[in-house]
């Protein structure tokens, strides 16, 4: 008889530690409100997040000079570092001219290498 009840619990649960997946003990699937946008709230509304546009192609800069700092420390975060695309919402070919003006002005000491010491 024990042997019968070995089998009905192999049968119930698909992994040694039980589950939906076989050797994990986390249900399978990423829960209620999880998708695209992150996890969702249940009780308020979802965060709405504007996509974001290249600031060059709408005000229709044409060159990205390097002289020009206040514009390209915008692009720079205070620890020093350019700051990535998915964050500022630059296109691929405003961002490459971007960071090469940006390390231009590095060079001639417009913008710091890095960011204040603490």
């Amino acid at each position: 008889m024990p042997e019968d009840t070995k089998a009905t619990e192999q049968a119930t649960s698909s992994g040694p530690r039980g589950g939906d997946r076989p050797g994990s003990d986390r249900p399978r699937g990423g829960g209620p409100g999880r998708g695209p946008g992150g996890p969702g709230r249940e009780g308020g509304r979802k965060f709405f997040r504007r996509k974001k546009v290249c600031k060059f192609c709408v005000e229709r800069i044409e060159d990205i000079n390097y002289k020009d700092y206040r514009l390209l420390g915008q692009f720079v975060a205070e620890s020093g570092k350019i700051v990535p695309r998915r964050l500022t919402g630059v296109c691929a070919p405003h961002q490459h001219r971007l960071s090469t003006a940006i390390k231009q002005a590095r060079n001639i000491a417009l913008l710091p290498f890095a960011g204040r010491a603490s």
